[in-house]
């Protein structure tokens, strides 16, 4: 099985932290060069430090927010000007918690900007390169949600299927090109997100944050959190030539909790 990254380069977003850094460290150790993109420059010199380079890669980073999506547009197309790119891991950050009928309009256009609309930007500007290359994985790491909504996550919830449906449109568009477009379904992975969410609910239900730890953990039949590493491996197989034949498909990886096929 050819999982070689070498020689091929990718575009890990978010990668400062979390899922994202995950991501581009199981990049590295397969050969690939990695460009992080994130919006602190402080902590992507420390993310940067991180990478295996057993392959001679030169990894570097860019700077921008995707609060900002101009700022991502412009910080891609320096990128794609001088680099040819072959991987592009869409991943930021999820939207604040809360039933979706307290959520405000603006709250589900910043999630669209953040979301959506970045990940279309940073598409569209590296399709042409991996056209030229024959080669071309674009990777989105989304949620569980897209198959069941969970409870409490209105607006993630909403935004997530929106992107889900944008990366099959663009996976039945692109496949012709040998280019793959699949998304990663992250569960209870043990990130800052999810403590921030376990926070949440303990603080709404007034126990301690244990309590609702261990109710999250029996519902997931492993019995145990996910950690990002495990997200990470599937998105490298993703982005790999092994996966050739993949495309257009939305893989949870969380533990069998998903009630669904």
């Amino acid at each position: 099985m050819n999982t070689s990254l070498t020689g091929k380069t990718a575009v890990v977003c978010g990668s400062t932290q979390g899922i994202g850094l995950a991501t581009a460290i199981a990049l590295a150790k397969l050969g690939a060069t990695c460009i992080l993109l994130a919006r602190n420059e402080e902590i992507l010199k420390t993310a940067l430090a991180q990478l295996p380079v057993a392959a001679a890669q030169q990894h570097r980073y860019v700077v921008a927010d995707f609060a900002h999506p101009e700022q991502v547009q412009t910080a891609i197309q320096q990128v794609v000007q001088q680099t040819e790119i072959h991987i592009l891991i869409n991943n930021t950050g999820g939207p604040k918690a809360g039933p979706v009928t307290e959520a405000t309009q603006q709250a589900f256009l910043d999630a669209f900007n953040q979301h959506l609309v970045c990940n279309h930007l940073l598409t569209q500007a590296v399709i042409p390169s991996m056209k030229d290359a024959g080669y071309g994985r674009i990777v989105n790491v989304i949620s569980t949600s897209v198959k069941i909504p969970l409870p409490n996550l209105g607006v993630s919830n909403t935004i997530r299927g929106a992107v889900a449906s944008w990366a099959k449109t663009m996976a039945n568009e692109l496949g012709q090109f040998n280019i793959t477009v699949n998304n990663v379904l992250p569960g209870f992975i043990n990130t800052q997100r999810l403590h921030s969410l376990v926070q949440g609910n303990a603080q709404a239900k007034q126990v301690e944050n244990t309590v609702i730890e261990k109710e999250m953990k029996e519902s997931v039949p492993m019995k145990r959190f996910g950690e990002a590493e495990e997200i990470a491996a599937v998105a490298a197989f993703l982005a790999s030539p092994a996966a050739s034949y993949v495309n257009g498909v939305s893989i949870p990886v969380d533990g069998g909790r998903t009630g669904s096929l």
